[in-house]
């Protein structure tokens, strides 16, 4: 199969970037792959950038010259923000070739993506035909011009009908799924969509385990880092934290005062592969609706359990006292709960719970079982449009 993939890199590297990369390498083994990337940029060639978000006309021309050289029986694109835009789905229609777009967030219903605003869930987008109430908050990094601009970005090429163009919609989980179900984008694209999760494949690490947590990804509000910092202070248990972002410099504040909280910084994969296998617990404190962290795939993988928060698609991939706990992350004494929980556990319960993350994974997140699911959407969009 002749394969083209797009993919958008945001100015950080994150999940998506991770669950691309590791796509085009694994289907460059068995099939022809051609990729075509942008990345976000900062100042003034960012803000042309987004300017152009709408109509990218330009970059849209670049990708369709790249399709008529390669000649691909499918394209997929992962993410369209902001570089490239939605404008280049309608070009590719006309050379008449299926299109795949992955929704690893929710930015095509609300331009927050994550569903998520000024400290709480933030849902009012599903059920408004334009997101003005997401506009009227600056959800965006709090920008009236960047909330506008994406809002009238996803609005207008519902309206001229750009989405109809999409042979098929991944989406990563049941819950993403029925988030969609219920939104004004359901009319008429909902037997379009397929689930299919994020994935890796099997991974071996030989280190002892020791008794600390530890938290990887981006330090930003949404992420729920600092009510997870405030609530484990006062404990005097240990966590390593791995990653960047807007709150990195509040999270070395908390390293310097203190001794058992210790920022790490943005790592490798490699290490953060490490980290993950010699902590005694993954914590994922998030406030919004994740997408699918890779992060507790990873930790499945390497038989390390996870304490969670108790919403979204983290309440269905963790099963509490069989892969780990779950807590209300508004709640600051239910964190230190499960915290304290976790931490008096007996090591015979720790590692049985360990033994079942390893079998979730096996039987829900192997790389080359959801290679086979995602081979099996091309080949739908691809009959679809011969029909």
């Amino acid at each position: 199969m002749r394969i083209f993939i797009i993919h958008n890199f945001y100015q950080h590297p994150g999940g998506e970037d991770a669950v691309f990369s590791q796509e085009v390498e694994e289907l460059s083994k068995n099939h022809q792959v051609e990729v075509y990337t942008e990345q976000n940029k900062k100042g003034i060639k960012g803000l042309l950038q987004f300017l152009s978000y709408p109509f990218n006309i330009f970059t849209a021309a670049k990708i369709i010259r790249a399709l008529q050289r390669f000649g691909p029986d499918v394209v997929h694109i992962h993410n369209l923000h902001y570089a490239i835009g939605p404008w280049v789905i309608r070009k590719i229609a006309v050379l008449g070739i299926p299109v795949v777009l992955t929704l690893h967030n929710y930015r095509l219903l609300c331009p927050s993506a994550s569903l998520f605003h000024n400290g709480k869930i933030f849902i009012q987008s599903l059920q408004e035909d334009f997101p003005s109430t997401a506009l009227r908050k600056r959800v965006l990094d709090n920008s009236l011009l960047k909330t506008f601009i994406t809002a009238f970005t996803y609005w207008m090429h519902r309206k001229i009908g750009t989405w109809d163009h999409i042979s098929r919609f991944i989406v990563l989980s049941d819950f993403a799924k029925q988030n969609f179900r219920k939104s004004t984008f359901a009319n008429g694209n909902v037997e379009k969509f397929r689930i299919r999760p994020n994935s890796i494949a099997p991974v071996h690490v030989n280190t002892p385990r020791k008794h600390k947590f530890v938290y990887i990804g981006r330090l930003a509000e949404e992420k729920g880092i600092l009510p997870l910092l405030q609530a484990i202070a006062p404990l005097g248990l240990p966590i390593d934290i791995y990653g960047s972002g807007p709150l990195q410099a509040a999270v070395e504040e908390f390293d310097k005062r203190f001794d058992l909280i210790h920022y790490k910084g943005f790592k490798p994969t490699n290490e953060l592969i490490e980290a993950i296998a010699e902590a005694d617990a993954l914590i994922v404190p998030s406030v919004c609706y994740e997408g699918m962290p890779m992060a507790i795939i990873e930790a499945y993988a390497l038989n390390t359990p996870v304490l969670a928060s108790r919403i979204g698609i983290l309440a269905e991939m963790v099963l509490p006292l069989y892969t780990g706990f779950l807590f209300d992350p508004f709640d600051q004494s239910a964190v230190q709960q499960a915290l304290r929980e976790w931490a008096t556990l007996d090591s015979t319960k720790k590692g049985q719970i360990g033994a079942n993350c390893y079998a979730e994974f096996q039987k829900h997140y192997r790389l080359d079982k959801n290679m086979d699911k995602l081979l099996a959407i091309y080949e739908e969009a691809i009959a679809d449009l011969k029909d």
